[in-house]
């Protein structure tokens, strides 16, 4: 699980440095990232985000549900190869 983490920040970071185009709001966006295929929704409400992403180039597709309250939060996802995983973070130690 902690490899797909550092896998997944690694594709967010990735996807700022690529440059991924975003429209929409701050409770709702949507982005593409030409150089990677990849392109994702986010969804914001209260303190819970809904993230959707697929890749055009590969057909995967993958998920992420972020629930917080106070300075806990609760992730749970499933990653491009379709395995489910989840994730406690407090304070910003996750484990």
């Amino acid at each position: 699980m902690h490899k797909f983490l550092i896998s997944f920040c690694a594709l967010l970071v990735s996807a700022t440095i690529a440059h991924a185009s975003c429209v929409g709001t701050k409770t709702f966006s949507t982005c593409y990232d030409a150089d990677t295929g990849n392109s994702y929704s986010i969804q914001r409400y209260g303190g819970s985000t809904h993230m959707n992403g697929t890749n055009s180039r590969t057909g995967s597709n993958w998920s992420q549900d972020t629930h917080t309250y106070g300075g806990t939060s609760f992730q749970t996802g499933r990653d491009s190869r379709g395995n489910s995983w989840q994730n406690t973070c407090v304070n910003g130690q996750c484990f």
